[in-house]
């Protein structure tokens, strides 16, 4: 059973989801993507895996670097997933072209070249924003491209991190 828990951010309303003591999802609430055809219910009362997204999340937003020691299985493909991968190499404060992540996944992957479409619509699937960096991917000309949330929220969270 999946473990829905709301959490008030400064950029609005979170959807944490639990399961099995496991991050599952993270999403801004109306994000594309929201929840991710995940069927839960939302708790009364809150597990110690969600208790630690929410001091994650509080100190996150405080303007700290958090940790990351959150048991994660975001759910995907083989190549979500080795995406999502990439993203967590992000350095907190710090930015990643598409072209650069596609790089990355080539590598991890052992192929020679794939699509900037592909990597942008798995990086746009993360299901666990924030924490799984997405927000850190920008255009090779430093624009903002893409962000489920909306890039007012891709803006703040970028402006936070400096």
């Amino acid at each position: 059973m999946v473990e829905f828990v709301k959490y008030t951010s400064i950029l609005g309303h979170i959807t944490i989801a639990i399961e099995d003591d496991t991050l599952i999802g993270l999403w801004f609430d109306g994000q594309k993507y929201d929840r991710a055809n995940i069927q839960g219910e939302f708790s009364t009362s809150i597990s110690t895996m969600a208790r630690k997204t929410i001091e994650w999340l509080d100190e996150y937003f405080s303007g700290k670097n958090p940790d990351m020691t959150l048991k994660i299985s975001p759910r995907g493909t083989v190549f979500q997933q080795a995406v999502w991968e990439c993203l967590l190499a992000i350095p907190y404060g710090q930015t990643r072209t598409y072209g650069d992540i596609k790089e990355l996944v080539c590598n991890k992957l052992g192929k020679a070249s794939m699509s900037n479409q592909a990597v942008g619509t798995a990086v746009g699937h993360n299901p666990i924003s924030i924490i799984i960096p997405c927000h850190r991917v920008i255009g090779k000309d430093g624009s903002l491209h893409g962000y489920a949330g909306g890039l007012e929220k891709k803006s703040w969270l970028l402006q936070h991190e400096k």
